[in-house]
């Protein structure tokens, strides 16, 4: 790729890396979860191991009113630290004379954090000043944030251009922007697109840019209640998209067009409130009846769906089957990811992005076992709209 982190010479240089360490915490202030901090780790080592210094700057949560202790990266260090294998300087801001010292006195293979870039309101505002007052901190700007491509704020977009010949990917920006182009653009038939989730409202333009990319869409989740209610369905009380019926009718009209098998679950697991101990039963997916609403795919969708997956040489899965966080409706959802892993032990490319089947597919301990976990939920789904991503634009020079 031609703004590969490895194309930089990094030598004596400071790279300030934009990462994105916005993790959760527990009550105690202690990252819960460190998934996107081990993601930055390999690249903030390949200028660590390669004589530069790494000086990283990210956002944490919403503060509205200036600097908030509970949102302080300073929260963040002991995960760093342990996840990087070496210590961390912390500097308490990330603009001002003072920070810019504290930078600069680093030493080659030295890593040090800037504070909370969102301190400041002119980060989210693409202020172009702030992003100049950022840029001194480095030789060379790397974008490893791909969660946050999708925003045209200063550290992820603007910033770039201080840097016109010396901005390049981290090697998880990279990572993602190859495993998601190669879904859209270089594929290997037959490609099949897994489409869950709650509402087809949120997944329209998704639908709509893949339809001449693939071969097959499985639909599943809330969503596919609309679908089976334009098709002259009974829904029962599912969920339901009145006002998008007419989205429903266009987008299969449009996949038979294309030649684009669309599969819907043939039997449904219903339930009779929203409920983990709910009364449940399995129905024909067209003939819910009032009083039960459907929360997981059946038996017959899940061997449909799986042989399907299995079949495919490329592989997209965005968003759920079913209510998968309620164990007695996670059975679907437990059942594609596990039929994801087969096809990708047999040699397929498996792309696993959104949130929702992010922490599915962690959730039953299979992340390792496909092609590619994508760690950015509102940016991938742009991504898989067709729209260039302001921070992937701004590396790329694309005006």
């Amino acid at each position: 790729m031609e703004y590969s982190l490895d194309k930089a010479e990094l030598k004596g240089k400071r790279a300030l890396i934009r990462v994105d360490f916005n993790v959760p915490f527990n009550e105690r202030l202690e990252v819960s979860d460190d998934t996107r901090i081990r993601a930055a780790v390999p690249t903030i080592l390949k200028v660590c191991n390669s004589g530069g210094r790494a000086i990283l700057m990210s956002h944490l949560g919403r503060p509205t009113s200036g600097p908030e202790d509970k949102f302080s990266l300073r929260h963040v260090l002991a995960s760093l630290e342990q996840a990087l294998g070496k210590p961390v300087r912390f500097i308490s801001d990330c603009v001002g004379e003072k920070s810019l010292l504290d930078t600069a006195s680093l030493h080659n293979g030295e890593v040090a954090l800037l504070e909370n870039l969102r301190f400041y309101k002119e980060e989210e505002k693409g202020d172009e000043f702030f992003a100049g007052q950022l840029a001194e901190h480095g030789d060379i700007y790397v974008n490893d944030a791909f969660g946050t491509a999708h925003r045209e704020h200063a550290s992820t977009a603007v910033i770039a251009r201080f840097f016109p010949n010396d901005k390049y990917f981290g090697y998880l920006m990279e990572n993602e922007v190859k495993s998601i182009e190669r879904v859209l653009n270089d594929a290997e038939p037959p490609v099949t697109a897994i489409i869950g989730g709650a509402k087809v409202s949120s997944k329209i333009a998704v639908l709509k840019n893949l339809l001449p990319r693939v071969n097959h869409i499985i639909i599943g989740g809330g969503m596919s209640y609309t679908f089976l209610r334009a098709m002259g369905g009974q829904t029962g009380n599912s969920l339901v998209e009145e006002d998008q019926l007419s989205t429903a009718d266009f987008i299969l009209a449009e996949a038979k067009r294309r030649g684009v098998q669309i599969h819907l679950p043939t039997d449904t697991v219903v339930a009779d409130s929203f409920s983990n101990v709910a009364n449940r039963q399995t129905v024909p997916s067209n003939e819910i009846s009032s009083g039960w609403m459907g929360l997981d795919i059946g038996k017959e969708s899940i061997a449909k769906f799986s042989e399907i997956i299995e079949n495919s040489r490329t592989v997209l899965w965005n968003g759920p089957m079913g209510v998968f966080e309620m164990d007695n409706f996670a059975v679907g959802t437990r059942a594609i990811a596990e039929s994801l892993a087969r096809a990708t032990a047999k040699g397929s490319f498996t792309l696993i992005g959104g949130g929702d089947s992010v922490a599915a597919i962690n959730q039953f301990g299979l992340s390792d076992e496909v092609s590619y976990v994508s760690t950015g939920g509102g940016a991938m789904l742009e991504f898989l709209e067709g729209i260039e991503l302001p921070g992937i634009r701004a590396i790329r020079n694309i005006s």
